[in-house]
């Protein structure tokens, strides 16, 4: 992933166990654009694939929205036309 935004689907809630915090920051997916783009993307991917698990994510995407973390690299926040979240983030001092 460079330069890029990931959305991943992490049903065992433990994507922060593989993740690196120094480089990347991920949360759930807070804002309306993301939300909607993500739906986007799901469906374009299962109208190519027809894949059963896009379908079931998408018949029940307000459910499984709880289900995807957001992660973008942390030197791109700054430089998204479309914030990942409302709030500011604050790196730690390390």
């Amino acid at each position: 992933m460079t330069g890029g935004m990931a959305f991943i689907y992490d049903e065992k809630n433990d994507f922060e166990n593989f993740a690196n915090s120094t480089s990347i920051v991920w949360q759930k997916v807070e804002t309306d654009y993301w939300k909607k783009f993500l739906k986007s993307n799901i469906t374009e991917f299962q109208n190519k694939t027809s894949s059963k698990k896009a379908k079931m994510i998408l018949d029940n995407f307000d459910l499984e929205l709880k289900n995807f973390k957001q992660v973008c690299p942390i030197e791109m926040l700054d430089k998204l036309d479309n914030p990942i979240s409302s709030k500011p983030f604050i790196k730690k001092a390390g």
